[in-house]
């Protein structure tokens, strides 16, 4: 440096100086630019103490782009905090492509609100698995079934959530497929949680699913509240939430529309759910609106061979639905479906308010036992109220084996003007009622004023799962 001319000496230097600040101001904007957070808070079971946006791995929400492998990338980072206070993967906004991944424990899932999860239509991404235990075979083909989209096995404590953000099943695809025979395995759900204790799915839309929407399977305490869902144009199979072979279940808060049973309640299919043996038990379900016109506000059934007990639904709306409450089952099925409580029910524009049959037909093969008949009792309906309704309600027992100890109470059905002459059939059924109108069948006869005033009651005692506490969890997304 000595050697140089000082009039080069004083610019190289200044150029230094300038490079020197250029660089001071470079760090002092990226250090604003860090600062740039998305908070957002949340109620949930539990919170996490470590976070990741999809987009660090690679992600890219354009709708058009496979995200499978960043899912899977994400999870599998994520997994290693299980047992560091868990973690949470974010979805911000965007149309985000992917097809079946899995979660882990100690994990939730965040989606942004204007964030959609698209369901893949390329088949490859959606391996296959084995056939549930209790199924003893795929509902569409005999075989096995399509991973469901969100998938998880033998798991702790898991939260999917969000802002209402939505899950896209684009089922379009697979219904056509099925509809021409062309899939060998089961289409796949929205989302399948197996084996799994501490669940909860949430603040959530969900749209056009392959076949149903949430399908928690073999698992207890889960906490179902505030969902939305939009069958478009589907006709079957599109449930929102069934629960199935589960016990401490709390559904509520939910808007649904749909080509399905709103909620169907089921524990397994023939010989197979009975060798099973894994009731369906302890369900609340609370605060429900759905619209269904070809099927059920809320079904008990079919499959239903593991056993369906303690059952409580109330505050429900059913608009424009088959049916209101409906228990299926068949000669065939074993099982059983007991203590049954629904309260404070509102029906507008239904086929029948009630509706129960033991013909329902269907079986897993033709290895059922004819002798395996199911139980039906302890069913209690009252303080409801329906108008424009065609049928009260169709009530068939299995002969040599009728459902009994049937309670309906203070329950009003206004008629529609083309209703059947006949509002009540009917068969192999056995109770009593108070307060109903129109007068129901012999077989369930009037007690008279004031004789039944506690009758249908309905338990006053609380589950285990509306002990449940959730927590605010609040969040900050680095850009």
């Amino acid at each position: 440096m000595d050697s140089l001319p000082i009039k080069f000496q004083v610019k190289k230097n200044g150029v230094w100086m300038l490079l020197l600040l250029a660089a001071l101001m470079a760090a002092s904007t990226e250090s604003r630019k860090a600062k740039v957070v998305d908070s957002f808070e949340y109620i949930a079971m539990n919170c996490r103490a470590h976070s990741a946006s999809i987009t660090e791995f690679g992600a890219v929400g354009d709708g058009k782009t496979s995200n499978t492998k960043a899912f899977k990338d994400a999870v599998d980072h994520l997994g290693q905090f299980s047992s560091d206070g868990g973690s949470q993967l974010y979805v911000p906004a965007g149309k985000w492509l992917t097809g079946s991944f899995s979660v882990v424990s100690h994990f939730t899932l965040f989606l942004h609100q204007d964030a959609v999860l698209l369901a893949s239509q390329d088949i490859n991404e959606w391996p296959v698995l084995k056939a549930l235990p209790s199924y003893g075979r795929g509902r569409d083909a005999a075989g096995g079934r399509f991973a469901s989209l969100i998938f998880g096995t033998n798991l702790t404590d898991v939260i999917i959530t969000g802002e209402n953000g939505t899950v896209d099943g684009q089922g379009a695809f697979w219904w056509q497929q099925f509809h021409k025979g062309k899939l060998k395995y089961t289409r796949p759900y929205l989302i399948e949680l197996m084996f799994s204790d501490g669940i909860q799915i949430s603040n959530l839309t969900l749209l056009n699913s392959p076949s149903w929407n949430v399908h928690p399977v073999y698992s207890r305490w889960l906490h179902n509240p505030k969902m939305l869902l939009e069958i478009l144009s589907y006709r079957a199979a599109n449930i929102l939430v069934s629960p199935d072979s589960c016990t401490n279940t709390r559904i509520e808060d939910c808007y649904i529309v749909s080509g399905d049973d709103c909620v169907a309640v089921k524990s397994g299919w023939d010989e197979y759910g009975i060798a099973f043996g894994m009731p369906t038990k302890q369900l609340v379900i609370r605060r429900l609106t759905c619209i269904s016109p070809y099927s059920a506000t809320i079904a008990l059934g079919s499959e239903m061979s593991g056993g369906i007990q303690d059952v409580r639904a109330e505050d429900i709306t059913a608009v424009h639905t088959e049916s209101g409450v409906r228990i299926k089952t068949a000669v065939g099925r074993g099982g059983f479906v007991k203590d049954i409580y629904v309260r404070r029910m509102t029906m507008h524009t239904m086929k029948w308010a009630f509706w129960m049959t033991g013909n329902y037909g269907s079986h897993a093969d033709k290895n059922y036992d004819p002798n395996a008949l199911p139980v039906i009792q302890n069913i209690n309906y009252r303080d409801m109220a329906a108008d424009n309704v065609s049928m009260a309600a169709r009530l068939e027992g299995i002969a040599g084996d009728p459902f009994t100890q049937i309670c309906i109470s203070n329950v009003t059905i206004g008629m529609a003007a083309k209703a059947k002459k006949v509002p009540w059939t009917c068969s192999d059924v056995g109770g009593i009622t108070a307060g109903v109108s129109p007068r129901p069948c012999d077989l369930l006869p009037e007690q008279g004023p004031g004789k039944m005033e506690e009758g249908c009651n309905f338990p006053t005692e609380t589950l285990p799962i509306d002990s449940v506490e959730l927590k605010t969890c609040s969040y900050k997304i680095n850009y």
